[in-house]
């Protein structure tokens, strides 16, 4: 378990090096996940072995809000005064995800029904 957990630092480090030596417009712990995700593909037996510690980690995953919680306590004051673009950007936001993703589903779902017509006789 200790050594998952050290593995899982070790690639948001690896983010964080990766973006303040290069200047990157993106959060360290992003492009640790994405390191992590090119490795879980890459390497043999790795997410078998980083499985358990990462279900544990994902059952207490609600404790991660708990700094963005703070967050909202501790700048109170400046949202107050911008809650109408606050609020414009968090429903703009929702809609556009909303939409990506119904046109995404509809892409897959054309693209998929199109493949089963032409991909041999399927029992039913």
């Amino acid at each position: 378990m200790i050594l998952t957990i050290a593995l899982l630092l070790s690639f948001q480090l690896a983010g964080l090096l990766l973006v303040t030596l290069l200047g990157l417009p993106v959060p360290g712990p992003v492009m640790g996940m994405v390191l992590f995700l090119f490795a879980l593909m890459t390497v043999d037996g790795l997410f078998e072995k980083t499985l358990p510690v990462v279900n544990v980690l994902l059952a207490h995953f609600a404790l991660l809000f708990v700094p963005a919680g703070v967050g909202i306590i501790e700048h109170f004051d400046r949202i107050e005064s911008e809650w109408a673009a606050i609020s414009a950007s968090i429903v703009g936001s929702s809609i556009l995800a909303m939409a990506v993703t119904v046109l995404v589903t509809r892409l897959v779902l054309k693209l998929t029904a199109g493949k089963s017509k032409t991909g041999g006789s399927r029992a039913s």
